[in-house]
Parts: structure tokens; C-alpha cells; sequence
């Protein structure tokens, strides 16, 4: 492997994973080594990657930590959440669409210091070794990938351990004293797989979780909030005018603290195999609700089921990785085309678990009180009805005179 690569950027959390990743590079391939490492809200403090990389020999200026925070909510999870991308019809994606963000700034810095190849800390048994790699050949189609858990013999936890004690890397514990479970955050969500979660018929330990009180824990009075949306985006909180990252972090305190978010899933990866994850998501829980309350008010019903057909192909896309494809991009425009005229307020009841729409408004509603009232009206001829009917019912009675 030696001499094969120059220089290598390192998606790099400073975790046991990628430690071990940035150790295994400097051993097998003899190169330089450039670590990135993205703040995307994950809640931790990020400078002891910095000291460790140093620590492993990383010199200072190949040694990257951006804070991406609002370009994470404004340029990749907002656009999502206009489509209100579901997958498989709960799951809000909330580590898929990360991935495609690390990896453009992964080859922004490939670029910038004249690396010749990328390398990511995901398995081979999941879904974002396929989505980092989408993201770097679409960007740079001929960048060199170094995937390390498809080619080292550290098949297994106890080798890693093994690994990590014989080049003197720091293991974190948790409070039971065991390796902690596998989690991935960021401002949208946090996910948690592995040890007892493997096993779909055991419920997750609650103090496992880090976002939210248990539903149950939730306070026994409702908080009430009024979310403002302009084409499509939140833009204010309670009439208070706030930046995207700002936005979602308000909305993360708001849920957590109502006990809102919390998603236990068996979903079907990409690569062919189901897999049980839990998950934490309290900010986007809320605003799902909300922009599908806006948009009750303000699209025509025909742009409203066009969106909702497209919608599971728009999520399985972001799922799997294509967020840079020709194809995702072409829907990403229809859905910011029709959500030029989704604007307005709505208001929302979090209470235990659950978010309830209570009042919604807009100066761009297509509701109209004088066409659907109960009361005495002078726009509607319910006399049109008839006719309507009968030519909606022709192709049924046709078909059942011919066919008995």
C-alpha cells in the first residue's frame, strides 16, 4: 500500500473509530494525513480532536475543524424539510442528510491542499460508506477512496480494543464502564445502534437517551408555539426572527423538553440488510408538523399530492446517497418552485410526546370561509354537484353494464 497515496483527508471525529482509522493510514500507506472535522451541532466540544490529531502527529495546518452549522440547516436539511422527506414514513433522516455536506467540504479540502485521496470511518455492512462515496466521485470523479473497514483484518470490536490498547489510542467508557453505543449527532438528531438495540425486542434503556425527557417525565402542561415560515423555511419562533441553526436548536430545547422526537425503527439499509436504530429528533419532529400545517393553507391540492407522490422516491433518494444526483436535484427544483407561496404562521400544541397543529394562517391561504361555510352562502351552487358526480361515476357504470 505504501506509495500508492500522497495525501489523504480524513473525515475525522477524534472518536476510538477514526483514531484508529488515522493510525492504520499513517501505518499502511506511509502518507500525509489531513484530518477534517465538521461541527454540524453534534453538542460536543470539538477541540480535543484537534489535540488528539496532534497528539497522533498531524501538523497544525493539516489539521481542519469548520463550523458548518448554518450550512447544514440552510443548505441541506431545510431544502429536505420543504419536501417533508420521510423514510420509509417516519424516519426524518437525520444522519443520511449530513453525509453529502461532510463530503463536499471533504473535497473542498482535497482540493485546497492538493490531496490525491479521502478516506471515511464508515462500515461495510452500512449505508454511509455508500453515501460518502456517492458524494466524493460526483464532486471529483477522480478522487481516490480509502474505505479502511473494507480492507484491515480489525473485523471486529475486540480487535479494534486490541489495536487501540497497543498504539496507546484512549477508549471511551460509559457509565456502565463499557464501550458506549454506536451514536451519530448532529443538529438534527442523534442515533444510537448497537449492543442490547440489537435485538428488536428490547426496549431502550431511557437514560440511554440525551435530547429528550421520557414523554412520560414531560411537564402536565402544554407549551404552545407559533412557527413563521417564508417559501417554505421557518424563519421565526414566537415572532422572534432567528438564523436556520439558530431556528432548529430553539426547536430542539422546545421538544426535548416536551418529550417529543423519539423514533424506535427497523428500517432497510441500502446495502440489503434490515437494521434496528433509535433515534432522537425533537427539533424536526416539530417542525415536520408545522411546514405540512403551512402548506394545508397554502398549496392547491394539486401541487400538495404531487408532492406527497414524489416525496418516498425524494427520501429513499437522500437515504441511499444521491443527494447530488441529476434526479434529486430536478425534484429539489419542483418542490422550491411550489413552496414560493408556502408563507404564514402556525401554531402548535407540544404536549407529552405529541405535536398538535391548533391554528395556522397565511396572506397567501387558498382556504376561503365563504365557500365552505355551513351557513347560508352566495358563491356556491351545490346544484354543480350533480353533474360532477355523474361524470366522475361514467367510467364505473360503463364498466360494470359491459362487464356484469
Amino acid at each position: 500500500m505504501k506509495g500508492e497515496v500522497k495525501k489523504v483527508v480524513l473525515a475525522y471525529s477524534g472518536g476510538l473509530d477514526t483514531s484508529i482509522i488515522l493510525r492504520w493510514l499513517q501505518d499502511q500507506y506511509g502518507c500525509e494525513v489531513v484530518t477534517f472535522t465538521a461541527d454540524l451541532g453534534q453538542g460536543e466540544e470539538l477541540e480535543p480532536a484537534r489535540q488528539k490529531a496532534l497528539l497522533m502527529g498531524i501538523k497544525p495546518e493539516n489539521i481542519f475543524i469548520d463550523d458548518l452549522r448554518e450550512e447544514f440547516v440552510r443548505d441541506f436539511v431545510f431544502p429536505m424539510f420543504r419536501a417533508n422527506a420521510l423514510y420509509e414514513g417516519v424516519y426524518l433522516l437525520g444522519t443520511s442528510i449530513a453525509r453529502p455536506l461532510i463530503s463536499k467540504r471533504q473535497i473542498e479540502i482535497a482540493n485546497q491542499v492538493g490531496a490525491d485521496a479521502v478516506a471515511h470511518g464508515a462500515t461495510g455492512k452500512g449505508n454511509d460508506q455508500v453515501r460518502f462515496e456517492l458524494g466524493y466521485y460526483a464532486l471529483k470523479p477522480d478522487i481516490k477512496v480509502i474505505a479502511p473497514w473494507r480492507l484491515w483484518d480489525l473485523t471486529s470490536r475486540t480487535r479494534l480494543l486490541d489495536f487501540a490498547e497497543k498504539h496507546q489510542i484512549p477508549i471511551a467508557k460509559d457509565k456502565r464502564g463499557e464501550a458506549p453505543y454506536s451514536t451519530d449527532a448532529n443538529l438534527l438528531h442523534i442515533s444510537y445502534e448497537g449492543k442490547a438495540l440489537e435485538d428488536p425486542w428490547v426496549e431502550p434503556f431511557d437514560d440511554m437517551f440525551t435530547r429528550s425527557v421520557s414523554p412520560e417525565q414531560a411537564p402536565d402542561k402544554p407549551t404552545y408555539v407559533e412557527i413563521e415560515f417564508e417559501k417554505g423555511d421557518a424563519v421565526a419562533i414566537d415572532g422572534e426572527r432567528l438564523s436556520p441553526a439558530a431556528l432548529l436548536t430553539r426547536l430542539n430545547a422546545l421538544g426535548g423538553a416536551n418529550g417529543i422526537g423519539r423514533l424506535d425503527l427497523v428500517e432497510n439499509r441500502f446495502v440489503g440488510m434490515k437494521s434496528r436504530g433509535v433515534y432522537e429528533t425533537p427539533g424536526g419532529s416539530i417542525l415536520i408538523v408545522a411546514h405540512r400545517g403551512i402548506e394545508s393553507l397554502t398549496l392547491d391540492r394539486g401541487e400538495a399530492h404531487l408532492k406527497d407522490d414524489l416525496m418516498p422516491r425524494y427520501a429513499e433518494l437522500i437515504y441511499n446517497g444521491f443527494w447530488f444526483a441529476p434526479e434529486r436535484v430536478a425534484i429539489q427544483t419542483m418542490i422550491d418552485k411550489v413552496s414560493e407561496n408556502v408563507c404564514g404562521t402556525v401554531r402548535l400544541k407540544l404536549y407529552k410526546g405529541s405535536v398538535s397543529v391548533v391554528g395556522r394562517k397565511s396572506p397567501k391561504s387558498l382556504y376561503r370561509m365563504d365557500y365552505v361555510t355551513f351557513e347560508e352562502d352566495s358563491v356556491y351552487d351545490q346544484r354543480d354537484a350533480q353533474g360532477f358526480i355523474k361524470l366522475n361515476a361514467l367510467r364505473m357504470r360503463l364498466a360494470k353494464m359491459a362487464r356484469g
